[in-house]
């Protein structure tokens, strides 16, 4: 027999008796394991959502009847693998899903709520959350909530805020500008004013220390130049920065006075980074998305504009040791 013609049947055999290999769906993120001390993003969306409520347009369309729509509100979770807590970053309409999320991060616990929650300001997306705290829903015990004090002083006097503190749903831990808050001997969080639209509190971001990197987060603020800070400087002391990027640009909004709403344009903030250098472009996460706002949508030419700029774009269940 013909060598060529038997090596060609011991090809055919092995190709036929070869198991398929699975196939992996590589966008579902189900594995929780965190083995380090980690920051995970729980949501990127604005404070109202997407699909955001009575939004009509294309934007929307087609996600109001989509059981796979996972969007959630801006909110981060940190998971201290040393001291078996968890922490989240802003109380957001989505908090049960979120702290569902997190607490299964940390997966030496059977705790069902988190150690702690940070809170930026007192904007809808960022603060109302705390309602499921409360009798009607979880009942907490004694949560700390890390506010600073003009926010204190909001959810002291007003219903039916005032009712989580009379209870002792949440406990008040109340903090200073640019004063670090020690979590643990290796991570602290250190609150930092940015300007906003301060109607009921004042806004802060937040610097985030881990025992090897740190993060800037900051959901919220009007522009980048009305800060006191330079925000490259800041970008520059840390390993990760999780930026507003509400809008990619002022064409988004043709129903509003864009002047009452404002944010940092990602064209802006192009402009703004254009001269740093590609590590530091890597650090940038932008976050914090309207419902009109292409970069939630990963198959858009802005989406792929912003990452052949060396940027990128937050996901929920992205994970960034700290």
């Amino acid at each position: 027999m013909n060598k060529y013609f038997i090596i060609f049947l011991l090809f055919i055999f092995w190709t036929c008796s070869k198991k398929p290999e699975p196939k992996v769906d590589k966008t579902k993120k189900t594995d929780y394991s965190v083995n380090k001390i980690s920051l995970v993003i729980l949501g990127t969306a604005q404070d109202a959502g997407s699909p955001q409520i009575a939004c009509k347009k294309e934007c929307c369309a087609n996600l109001f009847d989509n059981p796979n729509n996972n969007r959630q509100v801006v909110s981060l979770g940190l998971i201290d693998t040393e001291s078996n807590k968890t922490y989240l970053f802003e109380a957001t309409p989505d908090i049960g899903k979120q702290m569902k999320m997190i607490t299964k991060y940390e997966s030496k616990s059977n705790k069902e709520s988190v150690d702690g929650i940070f809170l930026t300001h007192a904007h809808i997306g960022h603060y109302s959350g705390l309602m499921y705290l409360g009798k009607e829903a979880m009942d907490a015990k004694e949560i700390p909530l890390y506010v600073m004090p003009r926010m204190k002083n909001f959810l002291s006097t007003n219903g039916p805020w005032d009712q989580l503190v009379s209870r002792k749903n949440i406990q008040l831990q109340v903090m200073e500008n640019e004063q670090v808050v020690n979590l643990s001997q290796s991570i602290t969080v250190t609150p930092i004013l940015v300007p906003h639209r301060d109607e009921y509190s004042e806004t802060v971001g937040y610097r985030i220390n881990g025992p090897n990197k740190s993060a800037l987060f900051i959901p919220d603020i009007d522009k980048w130049d009305k800060w006191d800070k330079n925000i490259i400087d800041e970008i520059k002391k840390v390993d990760y920065a999780f930026l507003d990027a509400a809008f990619y640009s002022g064409k988004e909004i043709n129903n509003r006075d864009i002047s009452e709403i404002p944010h940092p344009f990602v064209i802006e903030s192009f402009e703004t980074f254009k001269n740093i250098s590609e590590i530091e472009k890597s650090k940038i996460v932008f976050i914090h998305f309207n419902h009109t706002n292409p970069l939630l949508n990963s198959k858009s030419v802005e989406t792929q504009i912003v990452i052949d700029k060396g940027y990128k774009i937050g996901t929920i269940g992205d994970v960034f040791d700290l």
